[in-house]
């Protein structure tokens, strides 16, 4: 049964990537862009990983499994890993994943993400903190679902070209936020609930290269 908590919680895994795993990661997306010849969109564009890469991520996910669910025990794995980079002047701005689906399984309970090669400055990851009203949708879903009962649904805000053309809605201006940066270095995934507002600040030099994925409450069919 997923709780409210899980949706808000942030866990760190400092030991998720070896330095090998980093250096064969680093050499496997290097040829694959030089390949495909792909490049972001836009800030935040995301690719899926090709197949080695996914085979390396899926097997440190399954590691650190334990860690991940002493603060999100409804994690029975992750989906398929995408990359993106971020360069000078680009940011992923705040916003919250949300959970699209709630009354239908695998249900995105988190995400996670891991650095793979750092840029010389900026581009740290975020959570912000608020008591306030403004984000929560007024949903309420509960063991039907699959849920806790009265566990509560935030208003969904993905971070897609038109969140970052249109800028923030008024409910999430709207809401008092205490800023939590994180100094995380490549290797470490940082999880976080799906219903928890978090960005990515403007990398001020150089380049991020970094996996994403949704952690799910059942395996993907």
């Amino acid at each position: 049964m997923i709780r409210l908590s899980e949706t808000l919680a942030l866990q760190s895994v400092e030991d998720f990537l070896t330095p090998d795993e980093l250096g064969r990661l680093g050499k496997i997306m290097d040829a694959e862009l030089e390949v495909t010849g792909w490049r972001p969109a836009h800030q935040a564009d995301v690719v899926a990983a090709p197949g080695q890469a996914q085979e390396i991520l899926r097997a440190a996910t399954d590691r650190a499994l334990p860690v991940l669910r002493r603060v999100l025990p409804s994690v029975a794995g992750a989906d398929v890993w995408h990359y993106t980079e971020l360069t000078a002047g680009q940011e992923v701005p705040a916003h919250i994943d949300g959970i699209p689906r709630p009354d239908v399984a695998p249900r995105r309970i988190g995400r996670i993400g891991v650095v793979l090669e750092l840029p010389e400055s900026g581009g740290q990851f975020y959570v912000d903190t608020t008591s306030g009203p403004s984000v929560w949708s007024g949903a309420v879903v509960g063991e039907a679902e699959g849920y806790a009962e009265g566990t509560a649904l935030t208003h969904r805000l993905p971070h897609d070209r038109a969140h970052q053309h249109q800028g923030e809605p008024e409910w999430l201006r709207a809401a008092a936020r205490t800023r939590w940066i994180t100094d995380a270095p490549a290797g470490v995934a940082l999880a976080y609930g799906a219903q928890l507002i978090h960005g990515v600040l403007p990398v001020r030099a150089g380049r991020m290269r970094k996996f994403v994925t949704d952690l799910l409450d059942a395996p993907r069919g």
